[in-house]
């Protein structure tokens, strides 16, 4: 996972995200990475899997604009 820390204290699954973290711009580069679980995540001694992405929106300037 990058930039993605889980805890899990009895049925209480807590995520956090650091939102400062930028992990370079999607393909399309309209998007820049902060965090993903990078696919689908099995939470340890259950059958419950998460999957996780955040993004920032990468504005563009046009030319001209």
């Amino acid at each position: 996972m990058q930039n993605i820390k889980q805890e899990v204290n009895g049925n209480i699954l807590t995520l956090t995200v650091d939102l400062s973290e930028r992990h370079g711009k999607s393909k399309s580069g309209k998007t820049i990475r902060v965090a993903s679980s990078e696919g689908s995540k099995k939470i340890e001694g259950t059958n419950i899997v998460f999957g996780l992405n955040v993004y920032e929106i990468n504005e563009i300037k046009k030319e001209g604009v």
